[in-house]
């Protein structure tokens, strides 16, 4: 008793061993003593070891060391990022292999290794020439496109590979085949979208919309028109984007550049000069046609091509360009006039006489257009004939459905680029970088010229008239409750005072038309 340690409770040494539990209690006051009986397993690296104390356990059980462990969770992630993408065994094989290669079998833990993971997925898929979006994997992963193009460079940079360029044909048509937008589609009504759209996006690629741009938001565009062209009208530019997760401002601006650019093409018509890029998708069937023929034309400096050997359908295009709704009919007698042109047959629709030898000029198209509009205007303006127009048209409809597309042109099949430059579609375009840098080499001159008239009117008031007089701002009457005034306003920016700074310092104007400013005001303003 005279060596036991003292109580906790009265700190007394009267502290004897329980013969049961073998807890030792104090006599005095009862109060059992804690952890006085805790024996500690000390044996060594050998020694026993409890839960969660040896590193590379995962719990009571488990044989797994470090490694094993860590090399466990990384397959998990490679399979689960893996099925998230829908890659079959053969694909998950590869990316495994390149995981395993670039890491040398020892894999990793942490955001960096998913990232890797992301990488390797695109490069395979890239190598096998399949369409899978750089944003749909960084989405995935949780990181920005940016970090992932940056892991994907380095990937590409240490096994010393060679990816193929983006194809986006094969990326329209991965698109229009599993966009849940088409589900409910027809697969005729597929194939056919599939031919329009082809054609529309090698067309594309030959005004150089393509050029330096991501090649989704152009995908969109394309798939929205096609959808529109065909009556599917469900669709839209939101939708179709987010689903390819790209960004629908982004989309709707190559979907102007893509109108604008039938637009021009119809120039071409007969009635081009009506057409505009609100009314576009109304010619659209016309325009595509006559694209169509160009690309198929073996000679298209010949302007009298004839649009029947070419395929170009002239009974619709003729019906069309009459029909504004379906308020006209044609009777018999009223072809007699023109039988030169055209007959009329009792089977509804138009048909051509030996179309072999019917050869057609713009010009000619246009005289007829003109010639039987104003028939029909007559014949609309008499009300005393309304009834019998309205019989004739049970027997003789002119407008028909007839099926505008063909799909015999080589552009809506997958070609190289050097045969879609090749190709002639009615167009030949310039880069939109090109022409926006042309617009501001001409503003850039502008403001030159009327730089130098500011700086002489100051230097030189008395003369102020003797160069040519530039307008520099719009008047104004500004009503200020009983008075009126007119105020001058000056269009003068930051731009403006660059250039007279460099033209004060004796610059070229060579140089400044350019538009480097801040090299120009390094080298000759502030290099004193």
């Amino acid at each position: 008793m005279e060596n036991s340690p003292s109580c906790k409770n009265c700190d007394k040494t009267t502290i004897v061993p329980d013969d049961v539990t073998g807890n030792l209690v104090c006599t005095s006051c009862g109060v059992i003593q804690d952890f006085v009986n805790f024996d500690p397993q000390i044996g060594g690296i050998s020694g026993i070891a409890g839960t969660y104390v040896k590193t590379g356990t995962s719990g009571t059980g488990t044989l797994y060391n470090y490694k094993q462990t860590k090399i466990y969770l990384a397959q998990k992630i490679i399979e689960d990022l893996m099925y998230q993408l829908g890659f079959s065994s053969s694909k998950s094989s590869e990316v495994k292999l390149m995981v395993e290669k670039i890491t040398d079998s020892e894999y990793g833990q942490g955001r960096w290794f998913s990232v890797l993971v992301g990488a390797c997925a695109y490069v395979v898929m890239r190598q096998d020439v399949k369409p899978l979006a750089i944003v749909q994997v960084a989405n995935l992963v949780g990181c920005d496109i940016y970090e992932l193009g940056r892991m994907v460079y380095r990937v590409v940079d240490f096994l010393d590979l060679k990816l193929p360029g983006f194809d986006i044909v094969d990326s329209f048509e991965h698109y229009i085949r599993n966009s849940p937008s088409f589900s409910e589609v027809s697969e005729d009504l597929i194939g056919r979208m599939l031919k329009q759209g082809v054609f529309l996006v090698q067309c594309l690629v030959k005004w150089y919309v393509t050029t330096g741009r991501r090649p989704l938001p152009v995908v969109v565009a394309v798939l929205v028109f096609v959808a529109q062209l065909n009556q599917i009208d469900d669709v839209t530019i939101e939708d179709i984007a987010n689903e390819l997760q790209v960004a629908a401002v982004t989309c709707k601006l190559r979907y102007k550049e893509l109108l604008e650019r039938l637009v021009k093409v119809a120039r071409a018509l007969p009635w081009g000069e009506d057409v505009t890029v609100k009314n576009i998708m109304k010619h659209a069937s016309f325009v595509i046609q006559y694209m169509e023929l160009k690309s198929m034309s073996k000679n298209s400096n010949d302007k009298r091509k004839s649009f029947e050997d070419g395929g170009f359908d002239l009974d619709y295009l003729i019906d069309d360009c009459l029909s504004s709704g379906n308020d006209y009919g044609l009777d018999v007698n009223d072809t007699e006039n023109n039988s030169q042109y055209f007959q009329m047959d009792h089977a509804s629709s138009l048909s051509i006489e030996s179309p072999n030898r019917f050869q057609i000029s713009p010009e000619c198209l246009a005289m007829i257009y003109s010639k039987i509009k104003n028939d029909m205007y007559v014949v609309e303006s008499t009300d005393s004939r309304d009834n019998n127009i309205r019989k004739r048209k049970k027997s003789y409809d002119i407008f028909s459905y007839t099926d505008w597309w063909k799909g015999e042109s080589e552009m809506s099949k997958k070609l190289l680029v050097k045969q879609i430059v090749e190709k002639d579609v009615g167009l030949r375009a310039m880069p939109p970088s090109y022409d926006s840098g042309c617009l501001a080499y001409e503003r850039r001159k502008e403001k030159i010229k009327a730089a130098k008239f500011r700086i002489h009117k100051t230097m030189y008031p008395s003369d102020a008239g003797s160069i040519d007089k530039i307008e520099l701002g719009s008047l104004e009457h500004v009503n200020t409750g009983k008075k009126r005034r007119r105020k001058t306003k000056v269009n003068v920016d930051w731009e403006d005072f660059v250039i007279e700074t460099l033209l004060l310092h004796q610059v070229k104007e060579e140089e400044i038309e350019k538009g480097y400013y801040k090299t120009l005001l390094d080298l000759h303003v502030f290099n004193y």
